[in-house]
């Protein structure tokens, strides 16, 4: 991925993750493996774990600890009402940047002219 995508990346991410967290509870590692394999391969897991501990601290997601097979508990992250807004606002905001983004391409911002009037 070029620097242009993991910026443009970095801005959306929150919504990725709570978009993740709205299937199912997950924890850190879950969550970062599962966009490694969907191509988000320059994502660093400390990167994840770092918006995890925002969107808790900003009340998007409950928590609960899990024992771990190997080590101290896991945090294992879900979504609740809260989160659930947030994520649709983000859907919201992305519809329609999308449609305006895809009408410039469309039309190649031959518009802005006529607004220079």
């Amino acid at each position: 991925m070029g620097k242009q995508a993991t910026e443009m990346l970095k801005g959306i991410l929150e919504g990725i993750v709570l978009a993740v967290l709205s299937g199912r509870p997950a924890y850190g590692y879950e969550i970062t493996a599962w966009l490694r394999e969907q191509g988000f391969t320059d994502i660093a897991e400390g990167t994840v774990y770092a918006l995890l501990l925002r969107i808790e601290q900003r009340g998007l997601v409950d928590v609960e600890k899990v024992p771990s097979e190997k080590g101290p508990p896991r945090k294992v992250y879900s979504l609740n009402a809260q989160g659930r807004e947030v994520l649709e606002e983000f859907w919201r905001t992305w519809s329609f940047l999308s449609e305006r983004l895809e009408q410039l391409r469309e039309g190649g911002g031959q518009s802005c002219s006529s607004s220079r009037r």
